[in-house]
């Protein structure tokens, strides 16, 4: 159970190989060649008194073996790609305008994504963890974006 963001959480983790002769066979519905286990993550989420807000059940395939990754080893890393996702897309998407962009032609959607990535990157190397906070307080000051860049 962890505390965050005004809830609760409870996550669990249940891994297999049970499956991976099914999956892996070529008469599988959908094959899986390299498959090492699969798994399933269950989520409940708590209000703080303890009244139940919502759970949901998500079910992942790994080529990790068990021997490589238990269930604890697998949570990190799907927690760890939950990670880079809020951290960089969601940042990305949200903060820097980029699902509204109607920049569309040629290799400009490349060159905004990259100039994006450079000012997110720019203001995480100096410790900036609102990355909104960050952009405003570069904003005011255009000698600050050229200073954090080393220009």
């Amino acid at each position: 159970m962890s505390k965050g963001h005004g809830r609760l959480e409870r996550r669990g983790l249940r891994a297999s190989s049970a499956l991976n002769q099914y999956l892996a066979g070529p008469d599988a519905p959908s094959p899986f060649p390299h498959v090492g286990q699969v798994f399933r993550i269950s989520r409940e989420v708590f209000a703080l008194d303890g009244t139940p807000v919502s759970q949901e059940t998500a079910y992942g395939v790994t080529s990790l073996t068990p021997e490589r990754a238990d269930p604890a080893r697998l949570m990190r890393l799907v927690r760890g790609h939950w990670e880079i996702e809020n951290r960089l897309h969601w940042v990305r998407d949200v903060t820097m305008g980029e699902d509204g962009s109607q920049v569309r032609t040629r290799s400009s959607p490349h060159a905004m994504a990259s100039l994006r990535n450079l000012a997110i990157g720019a203001l995480r190397l100096v410790g900036e963890d609102n990355i909104a906070r960050g952009r405003r307080w570069a904003g005011r000051d255009p000698t600050r974006a050229l200073q954090l860049l080393g220009l």
